[in-house]
């Protein structure tokens, strides 16, 4: 029966996290092989989740002891696993699933920039290019449609997740149209239409990326006649006028890609309207070691990082933008509510 480490002493501890490649592997593994969607509520045998999964009983055996350890599955006393309240995450068919995320976070191309870190730390700036050719998403598009899939899907199982949690935080009463600027698929902004049904809404981002929208969006579409969708580069224009522009997880470029789309705002905003930034904090969240990871990791393959509750401010400010609060969005997320000047 394999249990849960209890907390290790400092050289134990050491010990781990350098072999922490091998616990993401792990899990990238485990969501590869499918053995979550194989492994119901009924505890089973490796022998039946090796048939079922397609691989050797022994070398699955070894796979699930090392991630039971960590309480991604768990060993019973007869020898069968079961679900954890993590393991089950990594399920497609799970509403709040992570499965697409740790795909991400453990793609192809993160073991080649992550041994790089020091390089990037002394410069500065991405590494990515120089071990790729092309910088992030020119190699994410032409490159490696694979890794762009996932990436899509990590990005939709993200924003599907914080959806409910943006529109039951943003009082949107008395507006009449709301701009979801890099907003992705427009999960959120869908979520922000059907509560509030005399609203009308854009969706900005990339081309590649407006293509693939929620299908809410579309001709034909539930929420079709309200809104508007526009294939663009919010680093470069915003060519959208609304009551409120809305943008989350977007300000983590570099500090010069960030400037440039306040700016794009500013310049289409018309005084009095509101601007809603949502992000992860590296210094103000329940979950300091992921932000910190990804913040690590946005600095790898974009040169950018995620933000303090300090340097936001300050970007915000820099922008001439009038920040009236900041609040939690939930356990992960902050919104800092500003509006543009007269």
């Amino acid at each position: 029966m394999t249990t849960v480490d209890p907390a290790p002493p400092p050289s134990m501890r050491l010990r781990e996290l350098v072999f922490g490649a091998a616990c993401a592997a792990a899990v990238r593994a485990a969501v590869r092989l499918g053995v979550a969607d194989a492994l119901d509520d009924t505890p089973m045998t490796v022998d039946d989740l090796a048939e079922a999964v397609k691989s050797r009983p022994h070398t699955l055996l070894r796979l699930l002891r090392a991630l039971a350890c960590q309480g991604v599955f768990t060993e019973r006393p007869d020898g069968t696993f079961a679900h954890t309240g993590m393991s089950r995450l990594l399920r497609e068919d799970d509403p709040h699933s992570l499965r697409y995320i740790a795909l991400w976070c453990t793609e192809p191309w993160t073991w080649d920039v992550w041994p790089l870190l020091d390089e990037a730390v002394r410069s500065g700036g991405s590494v990515f290019e120089d071990v790729h050719g092309r910088e992030f998403f020119a190699h994410l598009g032409e490159d490696a449609p694979e890794s762009a899939h996932v990436f899509n899907r990590a990005m939709t199982a993200s924003s599907e997740q914080s959806a409910r949690d943006v529109a039951a935080l943003l009082d949107l009463d008395g507006l009449s149209s709301v701009a979801d600027i890099g907003g992705g698929q427009g999960h959120v902004l869908a979520g922000l239409l059907e509560k509030h049904p005399d609203l009308h809404g854009t969706l900005l981002d990339l081309p590649a990326v407006v293509e693939n929208a929620d299908p809410r969006l579309w001709e034909n579409g539930t929420l079709a006649g309200r809104v508007r969708l526009v294939a663009g580069d919010c680093r470069r224009d915003v060519p959208v006028r609304a009551d409120l522009y809305l943008l989350k997880n977007v300000l983590e470029w570099d500090d010069d890609s960030t400037r440039r789309v306040l700016a794009n705002i500013r310049a289409a905003a018309l005084p009095g309207a509101r601007v809603v930034v949502i992000e992860n904090l590296v210094d103000d969240t329940p979950s300091m070691r992921f932000t910190t990871a990804m913040d690590l990791l946005l600095l790898l393959n974009v040169g950018g990082a995620k933000h303090t509750r300090e340097s936001m401010t300050d970007r915000l400010t820099e922008a001439g933008l009038v920040i009236g609060g900041v609040r939690r969005v939930n356990a992960h997320l902050h919104a800092f509510e500003c509006t543009v000047p007269g």
